[in-house]
């Protein structure tokens, strides 16, 4: 039995100006010490997945709306908020993306983390203080006993960082869950930071999500890589087989827009075209259809699911033998992978229907209708008709403009 367990996970904000397609039936499972690496852009749902899995959304307007997670045998989205409470923390650990805003700032380093280690074992202070010198030692903070008694602001953000490592495997969680751990950064403690996330967790044998959008952070810190977009997971494979044969046009969208070392000298970076869509509506069929080169017509109606990229192959789900699937009606084939754009002879993209926006070739120039296409943009980002609150109470009204001065 896998460690986790996600299964058709959905997740929606009610929000003042319409519902927030967050999460949209995410699938995925980690055995024991694996390590799984999230990817996409801003805003494609990496976080609140795993804020999902802890239970963590912020209410009310965050909620689970179908799905469940599996951990250790335990559906958490079943459990009583106390059980819960008691899972994180202990058997479930979560680092943050800003250290800063994650550690109190008016309670000492010592506070902090004598607090999280007593919450969840019954030991003395005396124990507990003990144990954060060994975290801190561990994860390479000089002096730690004389740190302990610092505040946050006296640490450098890599070292705060090291903190909040130390604070996450302090009760030697089964899983580890770490939100863009190196962001704000510089390359170089980026580097140390990982180093230091592999290590420990290889150590330990804790089970690893990497929450990134950066490509080349999985690249040397994961086993396998779920890449996500728009809420879906649209590929998913082992690193190995992700990086050597990227195959939904999404997931080489963005390995064409990152530079790479052994890149031709004057080779052009190759960017994602358009914007990502508009969460505030469900999509009618796939949602990177309107920014893919390779979309055919049943793109516009239909969402794929994800399959196998080769014909009946057994499906895997975890491990180093995890088997490579997409989410895509007209996969791009290794060499129009490799060059970033179709190759097939006499191919074009699936024009959009009606009311439905292009954002490919989005200059002006290969626009018939400039008008209809600002009143579309218009019409996408017009306010929505408003839900009830998540609490179902009504909401209140908008407040009265006044032209008074005031």
């Amino acid at each position: 039995m896998a460690l986790l367990s996600v299964e058709d996970l959905v997740v929606r904000f009610r929000t003042h100006e319409g519902t927030i397609h967050a999460v949209n039936g995410v699938t995925f499972e980690l055995e024991e010490g694996e390590r799984l690496g999230l990817v996409g852009e801003s805003g494609c749902g990496k976080s609140v997945t795993n804020l999902a899995i802890i239970r963590l959304l912020p209410k009310p307007a965050g909620r689970i709306e179908g799905g469940r997670v599996f951990f250790d045998g335990q559906d958490l989205t079943a459990l009583p908020e106390a059980e819960v409470r008691d899972i994180r923390g202990s058997d479930i650990a979560m680092i943050f993306q800003d250290p800063m805003t994650s550690l109190n700032p008016v309670l000492t380093i010592r506070e902090q983390m004598v607090e999280t280690i007593q919450a969840h074992r019954k030991v003395t202070k005396a124990e507990a203080e003990k144990r954060a010198v060994e975290l801190l030692e561990m994860v390479g903070i000089p002096k730690a006993g004389d740190r302990l008694k610092d505040y946050p602001h006296q640490f450098s953000g890599g070292m705060r960082q090291r903190v909040m490592i130390a604070i996450a495997l302090a009760l030697e969680p089964k899983l580890l869950i770490a939100d863009e751990p190196t962001t704000a950064l510089d390359v170089t403690i980026q580097a140390q930071v990982l180093d230091l996330l592999r290590n420990l967790t290889t150590e330990q044998g804790t089970a690893l999500v990497l929450i990134t959008h950066d490509l080349g952070v999985v690249a040397g810190m994961t086993q396998r890589i779920n890449v996500m977009y728009a809420g879906f997971i649209v590929e998913t494979a082992t690193t190995t087989d992700l990086f050597g044969r990227p195959s939904h046009p999404y997931t080489i969208g963005l390995l064409h827009s990152v530079p790479r070392l052994d890149a031709v000298e004057g080779e052009e970076l190759i960017p994602i075209e358009g914007r990502p869509p508009d969460m505030r509506h469900a999509p009618a069929g796939c949602p990177f259809a309107p920014r893919c080169a390779w979309r055919v017509e049943t793109c516009w109606s239909e969402n794929p699911a994800l399959r196998p990229l080769r014909d009946g192959e057994t499906i895997v789900t975890t491990g180093d033998r995890a088997t490579h699937r997409i989410a895509c009606f007209n996969p791009p084939t290794a060499e129009e992978a490799a060059a970033g754009r179709p190759l097939r002879r006499g191919f074009a993209a699936a024009p959009p229907p009606a009311g439905a926006i292009d954002e490919l070739g989005g200059s002006v120039d290969n626009i018939d209708d400039f008008g209809g296409l600002v009143s579309a943009i218009e019409a996408e980002e017009s306010p929505i008709e408003p839900f009830p609150s998540a609490a179902g109470l009504p909401l209140p009204p908008e407040p009265e403009h006044r032209n008074d001065g005031f």
